[in-house]
């Protein structure tokens, strides 16, 4: 029969922590910066510094890291942008890699 501490040891070996996720925007060739900048702001809750980098990386990279959550929170971000940018006529898109 095991005891507490070795039943301890076993369920703390067993845990681990969830798998985290990339979120990235995609560059086109038609969302304007001023948008990219108001979706990692409201969206991403950056301030407006930090989603000034993203966005030039984004233009000049072809994509930027908007952040790195789990994988539901990143679904979440990525159907958010995605919304976002249809009610506003822009074709901006997010997707998620394991990270």
């Amino acid at each position: 029969m095991a005891t507490n501490t070795e039943l301890e040891a076993i369920c703390e070996i067993s845990l681990k922590s969830p798998k985290k996720y990339k979120v990235l925007l995609l560059n086109d060739d038609y969302t304007s910066m001023e948008f990219v900048i108001d979706v990692l702001v409201r969206i991403f809750h950056k301030n407006f510094q930090e989603a000034e980098v993203i966005m030039l990386q984004v233009h000049e990279s072809g994509k930027g890291v908007c952040g790195i959550y789990t994988h539901e929170i990143a679904e979440t971000k990525i159907a958010q942008v995605h919304q976002r940018a249809r009610d506003n006529g822009f074709p901006l898109r997010a997707q998620m890699e394991e990270e």
